[in-house]
């Protein structure tokens, strides 16, 4: 059987099974000169109008009235020769960098750089009281009064015929880090009042107090107070038998000096101002006592208990304003002592008295 003859001449469909068209315009040119198209001298039109739509499965096959050469143009012309080049990747997303000083913040981190901008809380730094030591500040102060004549009888303690020199108390009170005791609780103030005769201002209520702004000035405080201390002196405190004098000298065994503290007598004003004023007031507390008893009102008072906070605070670069009302605090304290023991002392007295009175 012959076989059958393909439309439009005997040339073969460029492009083969790939269906890719590697002739370019001036070679097509050459074969139809060659082939006397009289077309070959002028170029091909520019546009060519669009062939009316075919089948789907002839879209390819070149029109009956046109030579295969003008259909193989117009394919050069209007088919890319290569494959289509790929679309440009999207730019990756620029990834914001985090600011260094909000992440400090969120983690809660102190930045280490020595340029760091300081706070503007952190500007009042000023301590109280003059520095003695390398962190070790003094802040003494007196307060006139008359000194008691006469020994001070301790028979509201329930220590019958025992009196003391008001000269040999001292009223104590301590500013610590904590108010659960142990090892690693310290004392950053220690504050101490006792009667004295001044050769400038005379006598009065002499208040002293000591206060440390680094860790290293504790053994300095320890070693100040321990000369304060004589072998007459006999402590005067509120729960201090139970609390502060404890801690002092659970300080002095860890800083390896010798413990002043043991050998002296203390008188704890806490056990009989409960026995004699239980149930008058909510409760017995130092600042209830001298409100309700001594008519102490303090102002502005920072309560004892954010005191380690507001130790931390400076050390930490932060500001000294309540650091300086801690100071406050503690001497206010001190001075309620010295009031607390002349009130018990003339209680105990007055109800003797007029006991002796009835039994008459």
């Amino acid at each position: 059987m012959p076989a059958r003859r393909r439309r439009g001449g005997d040339h073969a469909r460029p492009g083969g099974a790939a269906g890719t068209v590697s002739l370019s315009l001036d070679k097509l040119r050459l074969l139809r000169k060659q082939a006397g198209d009289p077309k070959a001298v002028a170029p091909a039109a520019p546009e060519v109008p669009p062939a009316p739509p075919v089948a789907a499965n002839d879209a390819r096959q070149p029109p009956a009235e046109r030579s295969v050469f003008a259909w193989v143009e117009q394919e050069i012309r209007h088919k890319p020769t290569g494959a289509a080049a790929p679309a440009p990747a999207p730019a990756p997303a620029t990834l914001r960098r985090p600011e260094v000083g909000s992440l400090h913040r969120l983690l809660g981190l102190r930045s280490r750089a020595g340029t760091a901008p300081v706070r503007a809380s952190a500007q009042d730094r000023q301590l109280p009281g003059e520095e003695i030591a390398p962190g070790l500040s003094l802040i003494e102060s007196l307060q006139p009064q008359p000194i008691p004549t006469g020994a001070l009888s301790l028979a509201f303690a329930r220590r019958e015929g025992e009196q003391v020199d008001p000269r040999d108390f001292l009223f104590f009170d301590t500013e610590t880090t904590g108010l659960a005791g142990g090892t690693g609780t310290r004392a950053f103030m220690i504050g101490a009042a006792d009667w004295h005769v001044c050769p400038q201002r005379g006598e009065g209520l002499r208040i002293r107090q000591l206060l440390i702004s680094t860790m290293a000035a504790e053994d300095a405080m320890l070693a100040t107070f321990a000369g304060w201390l004589q072998p007459s002196t006999v402590f005067c405190s509120y729960n201090g038998r139970s609390y502060d004098a404890p801690l002092l000298k659970t300080r002095y065994r860890l800083a390896r000096q010798r413990d002043p503290i043991t050998a002296l007598d203390h008188v704890d004003l806490l056990y009989p101002t409960r026995r004699r004023y239980r149930g008058s007031w909510e409760n017995c507390k130092l600042s209830t006592i001298e409100r309700q008893l001594l008519r102490v009102v303090r102002e502005d008072d920072l309560p004892g208990s954010e005191a380690p906070g507001a130790w931390l605070r400076f050390l930490r670069g932060g500001d000294a304003v309540n650091l300086r009302r801690v100071a406050d605090h503690n001497h206010q304290d001190v001075v309620t002592l010295a009031l607390l023991l002349q009130r018990l002392v003339r209680e105990e007295q007055r109800e003797r008295e007029t006991l002796a009175l009835v039994g008459q």
